[in-house]
């Protein structure tokens, strides 16, 4: 097989469906993780209490994303030197072997604290290898997309996500339609994650046949480590930027979609099928939005569509959750979820290709993927723990909203530094050499 011809001789559509299978495959079994947290509490993580209980096991869930900075600069350093197609194949490798710890681990009764160990080793293994993922599928895209078409390919790395959370919910609702709660909790919950490790193989061979981007064999020289870093360090105000600017897509994202069913369930007492049946609406939501609106950038620019989803949902997150939790219901979750899901699909189809654009072309990967995994470790990856701990502390259930007001002022403030007059085209200009 010639790994050197140009994506470009093959069909586009079968590329972009190559690259985001991959990326498809390790969000499905990252957000397992949480979306049965309350399973893996009692199953690893026993306790006296609830809260205790759950709050550890978000904290595990969290500790994943700890590790993805450092995979951003090691694993993505890898990927700017040797190629976009090696790295992702990486990427998939490390992340099969998490999967495959969580899901066949026996439980803290059988083996003791052995257990929790070795689910903290396997989303540790995870955290390192999505520390680049996105940051590796985002760039592909980027290189193989039409000038004038960008946002619309990017965007289809999100996309990929909500079709991982499409799958997810699909298998959790049957489970609970079809499962006891006794069978769910005994076993019932680790359905998904023998899925995700009999779909390996298959993942493998389809990123396998992914053949390198034009641009980067037209890249005449490629970057030492050193030189990697050199670049991370003198443009660190980008990266300090492209940070903010993520914070609000991986916080209203995990808001939205990891965290709904504990927060249906546990906080307003719906039914885990009830929220999982959001949850599926929200990722259809999503997956209809992030392409629409990663279009409508492509025609009228990124700061438009940046500057008012931030705004938007600084105006709004809060009061839409204040209304869901004044009485809460299926369709009332249904509704505000929704809404959440609008603002977070309209401002991430401008947000990733925006990215994209402002990172130097030598180090894009390192550097996109340091920026997005800095954002996830410190705050949206800890989102569901964050929301827990705010509305126990607060006994405010509607708490959440704000954490998702405080990311949107993140994503406004860096719109603004980013796109000053005269500052963008800079960037551009820098980002292209």
């Amino acid at each position: 097989m010639n790994t050197a011809a140009s994506p470009t001789s093959q069909s586009k559509l079968a590329a972009v469906l190559r690259v985001t299978s991959g990326n498809f495959l390790e969000m499905f079994d990252f957000f397992l993780f949480g979306f049965y947290a309350t399973y893996i509490a009692k199953a690893f993580f026993p306790s006296g209490s609830e809260f205790a209980s759950l709050m550890l096991t978000f904290m595990t869930f969290g500790a994943g994303f700890l590790m993805r900075p450092l995979g951003a600069v090691i694993l993505g350093a890898y990927v700017d030197r040797i190629g976009r197609r090696k790295g992702l194949i990486v990427t998939l490798a490390i992340m099969a072997v998490g999967t495959v710890l969580i899901a066949f681990v026996p439980g803290y009764a059988t083996i003791g604290l052995l257990a929790p160990f070795l689910v903290v080793i396997g989303r540790l293994l995870q955290g390192f290898s999505a520390g680049v993922e996105l940051g590796g599928v985002s760039v592909y895209l980027s290189e193989m997309a039409p000038p004038n078409q960008k946002g619309f390919y990017v965007s289809w790395q999100s996309g990929s996500q909500q079709v991982a959370i499409i799958v997810a919910a699909i298998l959790g609702y049957f489970l609970n339609t079809y499962l006891s709660p006794q069978t769910m909790t005994d076993w019932g919950w680790r359905v998904p994650f023998f899925v995700g490790s009999l779909i390996v193989p298959f993942i493998f061979v389809i990123r396998r046949s992914l053949q390198e981007t034009e641009a980067f064999l037209a890249r005449k020289h490629h970057p030492t480590l050193s030189e990697i870093f050199n670049s991370i360090v003198s443009n660190w105000w980008i990266v300090l930027a492209g940070m903010m600017l993520v914070v609000m897509t991986t916080v209203s994202f995990y808001l939205i979609t990891v965290y709904t069913p504990t927060f249906g369930k546990n906080v307003l007492k719906l039914s885990i099928t009830d929220s999982l049946i959001v949850t599926f609406c929200v990722a259809l939501s999503n997956l209809f939005w992030l392409p629409v609106m990663g279009s409508v950038s492509d025609r009228i620019g990124r700061r438009p569509v940046l500057t008012a989803f931030t705004l938007l949902t600084i105006l709004t997150a809060y009061p839409a959750m204040s209304w869901l939790v004044a009485a809460p219901s299926f369709e009332r979750m249904l509704i505000v979820e929704l809404w959440l899901s609008f603002l977070y699909g309209s401002y991430n189809g401008a947000m990733v290709v925006a990215l994209t654009e402002v990172v130097p072309a030598s180090v894009r990967t390192v550097g996109f993927s340091l920026c997005y995994s800095l954002a996830t470790a410190l705050f949206g990856g800890f989102t569901p723990a964050v929301s827990t701990a705010l509305i126990e502390a607060t006994g405010d259930k509607a708490a959440p909203g704000l954490w998702m007001t405080f990311a949107a002022v993140c994503g406004l403030v860096a719109t603004l530094m980013i796109y000053r007059r005269g500052e963008s085209s800079r960037l551009m200009q820098a980002a292209a050499a």
